[in-house]
């Protein structure tokens, strides 16, 4: 997967295409995301023990990560993802501004 757990992100498709927000969960088995703030789904719970009261509640749900693509460090744009190495590692970087993501 091209982008991971803490990146800055935008959709680029669907709904919610334009939003930007954070990488909270990432599936690789699954090639999904969730993203902060971003396809929003309404979550209906009966009452429990934890919540007497129940009631409809607010989530993000995943979206397909080719939805998706990483926010440029440099210009804030979004950006496609390459790979080289770096003192014997392997980091990502931005394609636009050839900026490293990885820290």
């Amino acid at each position: 997967m091209h982008v991971k757990k803490g990146d800055k992100v935008m959709v680029i498709s669907g709904k919610d295409k334009g939003k930007t927000g954070v990488i909270l969960a990432a599936f690789p088995k699954k090639d999904r995301v969730l993203v902060e703030g971003v396809n929003i789904v309404k979550k209906h719970s009966k009452p429990s023990q934890m919540n007497p009261q129940g009631g409809i509640f607010n989530q993000e749900a995943p979206i397909h990560v080719s939805n998706v693509m990483p926010i440029d460090p440099k210009t804030g744009e979004p950006t496609r993802v390459g790979v080289k190495e770096v003192d014997g590692k392997k980091v990502r970087y931005a394609k636009k501004s050839g900026e490293v993501l990885d820290k």
